[in-house]
């Protein structure tokens, strides 16, 4: 689709509830290599796994895909990928920055794209991915995260905020944002290298920071949210879905 997009996706093995997830075998294969072939997929760019751990590289790179390894003590996703980023392409080439999450095998290809299309659409420094919430629970849930924007009048808004409790009197429709991101490269530079802010810290949404400095976010609808493995539960669920499990 483009000559200076790049996907990267970070993964470290520690977490909490569900520990070496990204080594987690789904179908055959570590979880990674399965959200590797979803970037390659989409065919938006070269793929690029920013690992914090030696054995992340190595089933990368048994699997045919790309690994850089990061600082396994940097804060966040998004500081990996910057450090894998530079470490990579000190020429600069890539302009347009993917962030998929390492934990989302059943990631649609069509909606990586989407992501991409529309960073280059709006012009804004970050682009991400919302789906419209149809369960009230969902909807009430503080462990979804809700994108507020327009998107029942535009498939593409800037974004206005985003919650885990929705405002008292708040009207629908809402939805339920997306772990992924495009970044304008500069503004990839600039978010990692401003401090967090307070709402960024009192919501525990890192996207907050970028808001919170005048940055904008434009969010694309989708038809679905894909879920994250967080738990040996959704483990499960994905095992079922790749081929792995009943």
């Amino acid at each position: 689709m483009t000559d200076d997009a790049i996907i990267l996706i970070p993964a470290r093995m520690g977490s909490s509830r569900l520990p070496g997830k990204p080594l987690a075998d789904i179908a055959g294969l570590p979880m990674i290599v399965h959200v590797l072939r979803r970037a390659e997929e989409a065919g938006v760019g070269p793929v690029l796994v920013a690992a914090a751990e030696q054995a992340i590289a190595d089933a990368v790179r048994a699997a045919g895909g790309e690994a850089v390894l990061t600082d396994p003590d940097l804060p966040s996703g998004s500081d990996r990928i910057a450090a894998a980023l530079a470490a990579h392409d000190p020429q600069r080439h890539f302009g347009i920055v993917i962030n998929l999450q390492g934990d989302l095998p059943t990631m649609k290809p069509t909606d990586v794209r989407r992501c991409a299309e529309a960073l280059r659409l709006t012009g804004a420094d970050i682009a991400t991915l919302a789906a419209k919430i149809h369960d009230p629970e969902e909807a009430a849930n503080p462990n979804v995260v809700k994108a507020l924007a327009p998107l029942h009048r535009e498939p593409v808004a800037l974004a206005e905020d985003f919650v885990r409790e929705l405002p008292a009197g708040a009207e629908g429709p809402f939805f339920h944002h997306v772990g992924i991101y495009a970044y304008r490269r500069e503004a990839l530079e600039r978010f990692v290298a401003l401090p967090p802010s307070e709402r960024e810290q009192a919501r525990r949404l890192e996207q907050m920071r970028a808001l919170d400095n005048g940055m904008t976010i434009a969010v694309a609808r989708v038809e679905k949210a894909p879920f994250g493995v967080d738990a040996p539960e959704d483990l499960e669920r994905a095992r079922a879905i790749l081929g792995g499990g009943a």
